[in-house]
């Protein structure tokens, strides 16, 4: 075994080996540029994107023509977000989003706020679970888009997408969802969860940074977005920009590889996760954050009071890798919004850790951060205040 033990795949996950020896011919031999249609080393990446693009779709069960490829998530989430606002405009200005969003989706809504959109944001009860009669009651005749993420990125848990989606198409509504943590680990069906629009990333699910995608509906309805980049008009005018033709095929392989091997890993990892929460929860003061019901099966977010968990996570530092909430608002010293919106006070807010387990997470490393973060928080808890 080696040190430090990895156990922070919700904020990124290592590159598959498989994915690495898709992508490498695409840095060298097969270095064109996908727009280059005039002799084969663009027609060879033209060829491996398009071929990603159906891996992709397949995953999330799209149609190919309904991925647009973008630098990640967080693009991905404001293309769908501000594409939607300025397309829909004279509809409307109303969106729903929840509290316990990532901070992408939360920032974006806060920049329409500023440029005079409404924006209505729905608290969570205890488990992190938004209430769907609550959700209803939100929409306005102005309302043009409901924001609901699949999967927390922080407590991993799961809200009633599938719902959500009858209430929107109900409504006429759009429903964009940032599902970067559920696919590719969870069953993503974006016909049966009634989903318009969905963001993923590659570097969640054993691919390269740098790349991610936009599922945008093509059909019933058809789903219009205004351009936040402009330029060549690639993908379909959505999103202009040479093409990162290495990380797309990327993407294309992470995203086979996961419809393949994603229950297997379930079943595998999902006991792992079990018995660390277990190993812990005999911690004097230990308890879970969020739904243990409807949840991803390899996060758990745990709170141990009567520490200083920017202590606890010095402590660990150098054997154990974890971290207090997400990588992207990791500079904030505020404790996690999302903790607190499920009722945690701030001192229990700060004292709690993010686990996520992973792919390639073995059980002789489980084993050793249940001993190591066991012996790190009752030295921490005996010392004096």
């Amino acid at each position: 075994m080696k040190l430090p033990v990895y156990l922070d795949h919700n904020a990124t996950t290592p590159c598959d080996p498989r994915v690495v020896e898709a992508m490498l011919p695409y840095f060298t031999e097969r270095f064109g540029n996908a727009a280059s249609r005039t002799h084969a080393f663009g027609w060879q990446a033209e060829e491996a994107v398009e071929n990603a693009r159906e891996q992709v779709a397949a995953l999330i069960g799209a149609g190919p023509r309904e991925i647009v490829f973008t630098s990640g998530a967080t693009e991905a989430v404001n293309l769908a977000i501000k594409g939607v606002f300025d397309r829909y405009a004279s509809r409307g200005n109303h969106i729903i989003t929840v509290k316990t969003e990532h901070k992408a989706v939360i920032d974006t809504c806060k920049h329409l706020e500023r440029s005079g959109g409404e924006v209505s944001w729905l608290p969570v009860d205890s488990e992190g679970l938004i209430d769907l009669s609550e959700l209803e009651a939100a929409i306005r005749p102005t309302t043009i888009l409901i924001c609901v993420m699949l999967a927390n990125n922080e407590i991993g848990v799961i809200q009633p997408v599938r719902e959500i989606g009858e209430i929107a198409r109900r409504k006429g509504v759009a429903f964009f969802s940032d599902a970067t943590q559920a696919v590719g680990k969870l069953p993503v069906d974006v016909q049966a969860d009634g989903i318009d629009l969905l963001a993923l990333s590659a570097h969640k699910i054993y691919g390269p940074k740098g790349a991610g995608a936009l599922y945008v509906r093509r059909r019933d309805p058809r789903i219009s977005l205004t351009a936040q980049m402009d330029g060549g008009g690639h993908e379909r005018g959505m999103r202009s920009g040479t093409l990162n033709v290495p990380g797309i095929v990327g993407l294309g392989k992470a995203c086979a590889l996961c419809e393949k091997e994603m229950e297997a890993d379930r079943v595998r990892i999902e006991p792992m996760r079990d018995r660390l929460e277990q190993g812990l929860l005999r911690l004097d003061g230990a308890k879970v954050n969020g739904s243990r019901i409807h949840r991803l099966p390899a996060t758990t977010n745990m709170s141990f009071a009567g520490i200083d968990g920017e202590a606890l996570l010095a402590a660990l530092a150098k054997d154990v890798a974890l971290s207090s909430g997400s990588a992207c608002t990791s500079a904030s010293p505020e404790p996690s919004y999302v903790l607190k919106a499920l009722g945690l006070d701030d001192e229990l807010a700060y004292a709690s850790l993010r686990i996520g387990l992973g792919r390639f997470t073995t059980d002789e490393e489980v084993g050793y951060a249940i001993e190591r973060v066991s012996e790190t928080v009752q030295r921490l808890q005996r010392q004096p205040s």
